[in-house]
């Protein structure tokens, strides 16, 4: 299935060119230099949201650029091709979103031989039992930007529009804003949003044939080896005089969630885990999950904790101090689990 979902995509590009070459997305020459690549085997793909996070596994000792072919330029994109810990890997940064998490994701395993996917960054946290600096993965992750929002004067009871249709449900729950009105004896005209699972394609269906998928489950053999990374020695310390209060651990965690919202609130944050019983809350993580469970891509994410999302301080928010710790936390467990995965 793999080699005919690849065989496809060639297929096309090919009939791109026959229409006419200055319209294509990607150089005939280009294109050859992607065959190239394909053809030395297999990579794990290592997908990451922005520089900061990126960099630090750049510079690692562990990390290792190909010396012919370092790097390939493609729509807006670096694929940065080496190996690490001795495990070939291509390496992309998506920049903030959903939107370029998912595009991103899909280019990449469009166009190389990806057996893989590893996704690592940092995240706000919404689970009060860990701490800045933690490291957690996820068994699952969900979208949680993809509501439908009911007029004023309806309730729970209400049907949705287009519920009928199969277009959206109830079943996933609602926010209601008034619980979150000073005075909680008052409606609200915003009234409630449902949340809504993504209509999603596999590869292995028939096409366009509609199914939907809320809770995405990571590969099962890869959060399976990742318990061994629960010993793993972290750092705790920005510089000489910011550290943390302990030393931060490696923690399996049951959720994470990802919309197009950076969430510095502490009463959205205390729903989200009350509701949903969620730990990590960032930008990018479900895109990527939902794009893998599509593609049928063995997948799993690594985040960081920078902060409380919307607690501790009320005049700042945490990341713009630990977040460079998380980052080189997030990366220190990419690279043991790459050793794991390698051994």
């Amino acid at each position: 299935m793999r080699f005919l979902l690849m065989l496809y995509a060639w297929y096309v590009v090919g009939l791109c060119f026959l229409v006419s070459r200055g319209e294509c997305v990607i150089h005939k020459s280009l294109l050859k230099d992607v065959d190239s690549v394909n053809k030395v085997g297999s990579y794990i793909g290592v997908v990451v949201p922005n520089g900061f996070e990126m960099n630090p596994l750049l510079q690692s000792s562990s990390f290792v650029m190909d010396q012919t072919r370092p790097y390939l330029d493609i729509s807006g994109r670096r694929f940065r091709i080496g190996t690490l810990e001795n495990q070939r890997v291509i390496i992309v940064m998506t920049g903030l979103s959903m939107l370029n998490a998912g595009i991103t994701t899909q280019l990449l395993l469009s166009l190389f031989n990806v057996k893989g996917v590893l996704h690592f960054g940092i995240a706000g946290n919404a689970n009060t039992e860990l701490e800045i600096g933690d490291v957690v993965i996820p068994k699952f992750w969900a979208h949680t930007g993809l509501w439908s929002w009911q007029r004023y004067g309806q309730g729970p009871e209400s049907e949705l529009p287009l519920e009928s249709n199969g277009d959206y449900t109830r079943d996933v729950g609602y926010l209601k804003f008034s619980d979150y009105n000073n005075d909680t004896t008052i409606d609200n005209l915003l009234n409630n949003v449902w949340y809504q699972p993504e209509e999603v394609f596999p590869i292995n269906t028939t096409p366009e044939t509609r199914q939907h998928a809320f809770w995405v489950p990571v590969d099962k053999h890869y959060f399976t080896l990742s318990k061994k990374l629960e010993d793993l020695k972290l750092e705790e310390c920005v510089d000489a005089t910011t550290c943390l209060p302990r030393l931060p651990k490696v923690a399996r965690v049951e959720r994470g969630v990802s919309a197009n919202m950076f969430i510095d609130n502490g009463a959205y944050r205390t729903f989200l885990n009350s509701k949903f019983n969620v730990t990590p809350i960032d930008m990018e993580s479900a895109a990527v999950a939902l794009i893998c469970y599509q593609q049928k891509i063995p997948f799993i994410a690594i985040r960081a904790l920078s902060d409380l999302a919307g607690g501790g301080s009320s005049i700042s928010n945490e990341a713009s101090t630990f977040a460079p710790l998380a980052a080189q936390n997030a990366v220190a467990t990419l690279i043991k689990f790459v050793q794991l995965l390698h051994s």
